[in-house]
């Protein structure tokens, strides 16, 4: 498995997947300091291949740092705002790509 620091270099990697879908889930972010607070961020994965190795590229997203999250809007509209502009992104990069909800790391840590 890989982990990407940035999305931008993420994105840059999309040219080495072996599918056209890049698969995400939603995690709940407890503040240390404060047990009350939370936040989510969202991870992105995408499968590629190198040489006969099947490789898992991984970044996170944190959702308070987007613009929706930041003037109190729900967490299902941050989400499905964030996830319609990554689709944007995405489609700029190549228009066969897809988001698709699901947790791929856990099938492919089991294979591994």
């Amino acid at each position: 498995m890989i982990f990407v620091d940035k999305i931008e270099n993420f994105v840059s990697f999309l040219e080495k997947r072996i599918m056209n879908e890049v698969f995400y889930e939603l995690k709940e972010i407890k503040s240390q300091d404060h047990l009350s607070k939370c936040s989510f961020e969202i991870i992105l994965h995408f499968l590629s291949k190198v040489q006969e190795f099947l490789v898992l590229y991984e970044t996170k997203v944190d959702l308070s740092t987007f613009d929706s999250y930041k003037l109190n809007k729900s967490e299902d509209f941050v989400t499905e705002d964030f996830v319609g502009e990554l689709q944007k992104i995405f489609s700029k990069v190549n228009p066969s790509l897809s988001l698709v909800k699901g947790k791929i790391r856990d099938i492919y840590i089991s294979r591994s």
